[in-house]
């Protein structure tokens, strides 16, 4: 036995030859064993010395030595002649061999006579003890021995023949050869103790492990593969380095795991596990011929079946950890990728040593490398690696290195859960979930093992994704093919979809967290990338590392060059780029998905976000609180965020929430975009179509809140007015504040009437739209919503923002408005009424409007074509209420009109400075500016281009008392009292006006009276100002003042000649409105007289009975005249008498005494005189 080198024991097997092929005559007994003959005549394979020897105490038992002929037979011993007959059937007794593997395969529960257990054994033993049975292997394989170059360069008479064939036996074509050194091997792997050289190698290591007796007897002879089995699982417990666990000899490893090599093309020759899985492989492999590893794959298909024996499936676990060591062991995987091993020299590195070569997982990923470059592997290989990557995946223990590392994490967080792949997804979801729980080197296992058994390039090799996911794949994955890597992809994409289940969705992100930490685990982005990535990110080997640029960094410098890049030679490939989205798109998904963001801003999750737990909600809540963040959490965080600026299609989630939006409004924006922020413009552009829901709405809002904080991220903001901020705005950062800052610049430009502007023409036109989109919600200008947020909680509560929906709450609460909020919504006005476009609702709801009646219009002259239109009959009753609102605020105060402002801006300070001197700086004026000017107007004082504007005033007021504020606050009783049914039609027609000027008398207030005096003394300046009598007149004034222009009380004076002219005959309506109209003026003369000469005058030129007035008044100034002419001439000799007195006394008065040198009189004679003068008068 000690002269055996490899495995010479099964030579001798050969001497089987004559009982497996009997043909009497053919070999003699004495031919085949020489040294049988010698020791009692024993018969060969019969009982005798040595195995009495080898068996001290046992041998007496045995049946007594006795003389055979050369066809001697086991079936004619004694002591197996009971168990022949009971477990063997008939037509096999003539042969030896079929008698041999009958008993020894017995099933456990059956027993066999200890004596024949003997004798079975002896006949073993003393055929594996002679090496001249070689001879009869040389003629039963002298075909095949030529065939196989090594086996025939053996030496011959050293055993190392027949050891040769069975290393080769999977190349052995001739039948009978081939099943001549098969079945002899099944003889010797039924114990270690006929495996030459076995037990010189590990006889210490069976007794120190305490693995088995090897004295017959103590144990069942055909049970001593256990012993075998024993050693293997101490091995195994060594390779995972277990408490306690023994360290195997080298010489004993080799030995073990070269009997396992033997031993795996057929499951016979395994005793232990053929043993254990015997009724297994009946139950599940019935039809599976054996040889060639069959079987086992078989078993190991059906491994965690819930009818699969426990022994059994122990049994395969430990062959499963011994592939896992040595490849070989695995005979199909061994024979199937011989080739390619050695054409990709996957055992030649000398770095490394040859027990690593031979591990499973060094096999793998050196295949898998190949594979991923696009070089070619054989099918049937890479079917193998499938099988085994899928072996993996399914059963945690067979990686020794998270049997090693995650004992603890298993044990706390993963226990009861052995089957199909569940221990390592709730080691992925532990990992997934906090990183921390998790040890890094228990971390790097789980990395290694997936990059090992590369799921992602088949999801099916993931059983537990496999079955999760099963129902999602048929229904959202149909149309892709089975096993296409591309699968994953599609199962991302329904992520958080109607048709994603809960357990695929976990199982799915559990995968993904993992992949998502090497570019290399997807084999599409690997794929489309690999010559970008080794250009521009100096990579390593698919299963190579680099310490300067980790697989983490390789995706970030991947997207960093697919869109920071100008230069032509640092960007990606168009399908390296698409690739690049395809995985941002995945990652926007889930913020775990990205390992650099969550290591980054794990602390800042904790702190900020800890409630956060929906899909999407946790990057959301960093960008919220943007600003409060850490700064390497902010940078990346800033970073995503312009990326998603550049390509809102990143935001997955987004995207799916709002594809009815795009499928109708935006398609092609989105199907045609290349990095330019035209969808998330057109989103914005689109947030109140009736297709438009809430999470979409939400979604595009939250974009827009998180633009405000920094100008780059909005890309086409961005891009547009870069060089302008930088030059212009230089240290602002605020999206708002750039804004501000450049539309200031725009504005300033514009009034000064500069030859160039400094904002560039493309920025100019970007900053529109910023601007337009800012006034739809009030968050979007903090400095707005900060000041008038608690006016906000108390006044609009159940406001939804966009839509300036709360913006127009302020506006129509305004005198409620706390001093901060009012002077802000106030300057909001004046720069809205200043550019209608920034007035979000009106420009919304009068949209078709605008572009039926003002589509030449520039958009500073919107809101004035409207209202020249807002009485039309086609006008859309929605919009004229807006113009309406609008015109009742623009009327509040001269600074709300602009045109208004610029026509007056002469008149104001002239006629109204009073008003000006009292309002305070902060104040809203109430409408006191312009009815002054209306005053003014009555008085025909006004400039002309003033004139003109306070017409339309008073022309838009008289129709609709809204739009005169002073009336409005000081006659809100009276209308309420005396006008009621007439405010409540809301008819726009004056009749509220008509209503109070008919109840003059009626009125209590005197402010309201007042009101309403003025606004009869207005109608007399212009008929326009008074609409029902215009329109009561309207085909008089046709008639009889055609040729008269409006204004100045011209056509009115020209209506009251009429009606005094008895050959004229008007309408009765008109008539009787202007009857009506003159009593009220003359009520309105006695209760309003003139204030002064002045009034007076201005009183007489703008009544309608002016040219009347002017000739009485000429004709009693011509009498006067005329009878002071008259007089004179009475009294002209007394004037002379009494001037002559004078003369005499003191002809001249004492200036004129002194201005002629004269002595002055003295103070008594001047004063006598004086007195004589008044006594003459």
């Amino acid at each position: 036995m000690a002269d055996c080198i490899r495995v010479p024991l099964l030579l001798v097997l050969v001497s089987l030859s004559p009982f497996a092929y009997p043909h009497p005559g053919e070999f003699t007994g004495a031919r085949l064993v020489p040294n049988v003959e010698n020791s009692h005549q024993n018969p060969a394979g019969g009982p005798g010395p040595a195995a009495e020897r080898s068996v001290p105490g046992v041998g007496d038992r045995a049946s007594a030595p006795r003389r055979r002929s050369a066809g001697w037979k086991l079936s004619e011993e004694a002591v197996c002649r009971d168990d022949l007959i009971r477990l063997c059937p008939r037509h096999s007794w003539n042969n030896n061999l079929a008698v041999l593997e009958c008993l020894q395969d017995r099933k456990e529960d059956t027993e066999i006579a200890a004596e024949c257990n003997h004798l079975l054994w002896n006949y073993k033993r003393n055929l594996t003890t002679d090496s001249k049975f070689e001879s009869v292997a040389q003629e039963v394989c002298k075909a095949t021995i030529s065939e196989i170059k090594e086996c025939a360069a053996e030496e011959l008479g050293k055993g190392f023949l027949v050891s040769c064939l069975v290393d080769h036996r999977g190349n052995i074509t001739d039948y009978q050869c081939n099943q001549y050194i098969t079945k002899m091997t099944s003889i010797i792997f039924s114990n270690y103790r006929l495996i030459c050289g076995f037990m010189d190698k590990c006889i210490d290591d069976i007794n120190t492990l305490r693995c088995g007796s090897i004295i017959t007897g103590d144990k069942d002879i055909h049970s001593q593969g256990e012993v075998i089995a024993c050693l293997e699982k101490a091995l195994v417990r060594e390779a995972e380095e277990q408490e306690n666990a023994h360290i195997i000899r080298d010489g004993c490893k080799k030995a073990i795991m070269r009997v396992a090599e033997l031993s795996s093309d057929d499951f016979h020759l395994d005793r232990y596990l053929y043993f254990a899985c015997r009724d297994d492989r009946e139950r599940f492999c019935e039809n599976t011929l054996a040889g060639e590893g069959r079987v086992y794959k078989c078993l190991f298909n059906h491994k965690f079946e819930e009818v699969m024996s426990e022994r059994c499936r122990e049994a395969l676990t430990t062959r499963q950890k011994l592939i896992s060591q040595d490849y070989k062991v695995s005979y199909s995987l061994a024979k199937a990728c011989k080739s390619d091993l050695r054409k990709y020299r996957c055992s030649v590195d000398a770095t490394m040593p040859r027990a690593r070569e031979a591990r499973l997982s060094y096999l793998l990923l050196c295949l898998e490398s190949a594979v991923h470059r696009g070089r070619m592997v054989s099918g049937e290989c890479q079917g193998e690696m499938m099988d085994y990557r899928r072996m993996l995946m399914e059963d945690f223990s067979l990686s020794p290195e998270i049997v090693l590392h995650c004992r603890s994490e298993i044990e706390s967080h993963c226990s009861g859960l052995h089957r199909k792949g569940r221990t390592l997804h709730c080691l992925m979801r532990v990992g997934r979930g906090d990183a921390s729980a998790i040890d890094p080197n228990c971390q790097s296992a789980l990395r290694t093992l997936i990059q090992e058994a590369d799921p992602g390039a088949d999801y099916r090799i993931d059983r537990a994704l496999n079955e999760a996911c099963e129902s999602v794949i048929q229904t959202a994955c149909k149309h892709i093919r089975t096993g296409d890597p591309m699968i994953l992809s599609c199962l991302m994409e329904h992520l958080y979809t109607e048709k994603m289940v809960v357990d695929c969705e976990h199982r799915l992100l559990e995968l993904q967290y993992f992949i998502a930490k090497d570019w290399k685990l997807d084999p599409i982005l690997y794929k489309k990338c690999q010559a970008d990535a080794s250009r521009l990110c100096h990579t390593a080997g698919w299963n190579d590392t680099n310490d300067v640029m980790p697989p983490g960094a390789i995706f970030s410098c991947l997207y960093r060059h697919a869109y920071r890049s100008v230069e032509q030679g640092r960007r990606l490939s168009r399908d390296c780029k698409v690739e690049v989205q395809r995985i941002l798109h995945q990652r926007a998904l889930d913020m775990k998905l990205d390992p650099e963001l969550q290591r980054r801003c794990m602390a800042d999750l904790g702190k900020w976000c800890s409630d956060k737990g929906e899909a999407g909600q946790e990057l959301e809540c960093l960008q919220d609180h943007l600003e409060d963040l850490k700064s390497d959490c902010r940078e990346i965080v800033g970073n995503l965020t312009e990326l998603e600026s550049e390509d809102i299609q990143i935001e997955a989630l987004l995207m799916r929430a709002c594809d009815p939006v795009i499928q109708a409004h935006c398609h092609e924006v989105a199907d045609n975009q290349i990095d330019s922020g035209d969808l998330m413009e057109c989103l914005i552009q689109s947030k109140h179509q009736k297709e438009m829901n809430e999470k979409c709405l939400v979604g595009v809002t939250h974009f827009q809140l998180i633009q405000i904080k920094d100008f780059r991220f909005s890309y086409k903001f961005k891009t547009a007015c870069k060089d302008d901020v930088l030059k212009l705005c230089p240290n602002i950062k605020k999206k708002v504040d750039v804004v501000i800052c450049l539309s200031t610049t725009v504005r300033n430009d514009t009034l000064q009437d500069a030859k160039e502007q400094r904002v560039s023409v493309k920025c100019r036109k970007q900053l529109r739209v910023e601007e337009v989109e800012m006034s739809e919600d009030i968050r979007l200008d903090p400095e707005l919503y900060d000041s008038c947020k608690q006016d906000i909680k108390e006044y609009c509560p159940n406001v939804n923002f966009g839509n300036a929906q709360v913006m127009e709450c302020l506006k129509e609460n305004k005198h409620q408005l706390s001093q901060r909020c009012h002077q802000k919504v106030f300057k909001l006005q004046e720069v809205e009424m200043v550019d209608p476009e920034l007035d979000y609702q009106l420009m919304r709801v009068c949209k078709s409007m605008i572009r039926r009646f003002c589509s030449e219009s520039e958009g500073k002259n919107v809101f004035q074509c409207l209202k020249q239109n807002k009485n039309s009959e086609m006008m859309d009753p929605k919009c004229k209420q807006m113009i309406t609102k609008r015109q009742i605020t623009q009327n509040q105060d001269f600074r709300l009109n602009p045109v208004l402002k610029k026509a007056c801006r002469a008149d104001i300070p002239k006629f109204c400075q009073s008003i000006l001197t009292k309002a305070t700086a902060d104040s809203e004026l109430e409408g006191q500016v312009i009815s002054c000017l209306k005053l003014k107007y009555a008085d025909q004082r006004l400039s002309p281009d003033c004139e003109d504007q306070i017409r339309i005033i008073l022309q838009e007021s008289a129709l609709d008392y809204r739009l005169d504020p002073q009336l409005q606050i000081h006659c809100t009783q009276e209308i309420s009292r005396l006008c009621a049914e007439e405010a409540a039609a809301q008819e726009q027609t004056g009749q509220v006006e008509e209503c109070l000027k008919v109840n003059l008398l009626k009125i209590k207030q005197e402010d309201c009276k007042k009101e309403v005096l003025n606004m009869l003394k207005e109608s007399k300046a212009d008929i326009f100002v008074d609409p029902v009598l215009h329109t009561a007149c309207a085909l008089d004034i046709k008639h009889h003042c055609a040729a008269i222009p409006p204004g100045r009380g011209r056509q009115m004076s020209c209506l009251m000649e009429a009606l005094q002219d008895k050959r004229v005959r008007l309408q009765p309506e008109c008539k009787k409105r202007l009857q009506d109209r003159i009593e009220m003026w003359n009520y309105a003369a006695k209760v309003a007289p003139a204030e002064g000469f002045a009034d007076l005058a201005v009183q007489v030129m703008t009544s309608p009975s002016k040219s009347y007035i002017l000739t009485v008044m000429a004709t009693s100034v011509a009498l006067l005249l005329l009878l002071g002419i008259f007089c004179g001439r009475v009294t002209k000799r007394v004037t002379q008498e009494l001037k002559d007195r004078k003369t005499r006394t003191f002809p001249v008065e004492v200036d004129t005494i002194a201005d002629l040198g004269l002595k002055k009189p003295r103070p008594a004679e001047w004063n006598l005189w004086q007195r004589s003068q008044q006594g003459l008068t």
